[in-house]
């Protein structure tokens, strides 16, 4: 195994998975604080295929995917401004698979194409890790994948509500960044500081109004104009 000189492993990799529908920044400013958690060398945007959890209305993936690739011109540009070297990149993987989008065949392909030596690191808000006992073979993410937590306004850790998720945090709870990207995978990091809280449904409700500078990049707000998206959306 690679190793650099202070026990980190020599490529760590972020990953955020999401419908995207929209990029928004809480997606953003999620990504960077972890980008500078981690240093990351590259953080890998997932646009989901067929969210199996999500509403039947959900915007159609290929324009999805669009958002996204505006999304990382962003976020390339914010890394950039804070001196951050992490490269953003975009993987359709989701959506060339087709069938529903399961987390955990992701995080198998992901650790089949990146190899056994890399700390890969699936990033989310606390509001999923609540919902992680719906995913599908969630225990096993774990074998493939470490996972990093933000904290979330309204959302807290409230893990006695689920003693099976509690057991399984308390096994593989991390208490530093460092302790993720010494190891390729198997550690859960729950953070306590990020305090961003936007979400794509919220901003959908919003779209209509003549003003969709809020919560949303310029080039996304852009974007969402040109293709006329979320205009009749009544969530």
């Amino acid at each position: 195994m690679s190793i650099e000189k202070n026990g980190r492993l020599q490529q760590v990799i972020g990953i955020l998975g999401g419908t995207f529908d929209p990029p928004h920044w809480g997606h953003l400013e999620l990504a960077k604080y972890f980008c500078a958690q981690f240093n990351l060398d590259e953080l890998i945007l997932v646009p989901s295929g067929q969210p199996w959890q999500k509403s039947a209305q959900i915007t159609p993936a290929a324009i999805r995917l669009q958002l996204a690739e505006a999304a990382a011109l962003t976020l390339r540009a914010e890394l950039a401004i804070h001196h951050l070297k992490t490269v953003v990149t975009v993987d359709p993987m989701e959506i060339e698979r087709g069938g529903p989008s399961y987390t955990i065949d992701t995080v198998q392909a992901l650790r089949h194409v990146l190899g056994s030596e890399v700390s890969i690191i699936w990033l989310m808000g606390a509001d999923s890790l609540m919902q992680l006992p719906t995913w599908h073979d969630w225990q096993g993410l774990l074998h493939y994948v470490h996972l990093a937590v933000a904290s979330r306004p309204g959302h807290p850790y409230a893990l006695e509500q689920n003693p099976a998720l509690a057991e399984f945090v308390k096994a593989h709870e991390a208490h530093s960044a460092l302790e993720l990207e010494k190891l390729p995978k198997g550690k859960i990091l729950l953070d306590h500081q990020f305090a961003v809280d936007l979400s794509s449904s919220a901003l959908r409700q919003q779209s209509a109004e003549p003003d969709l500078s809020f919560g949303l990049p310029k080039n996304i707000s852009d974007l969402i104009r040109h293709l006329g998206l979320y205009q009749s959306n009544e969530q």
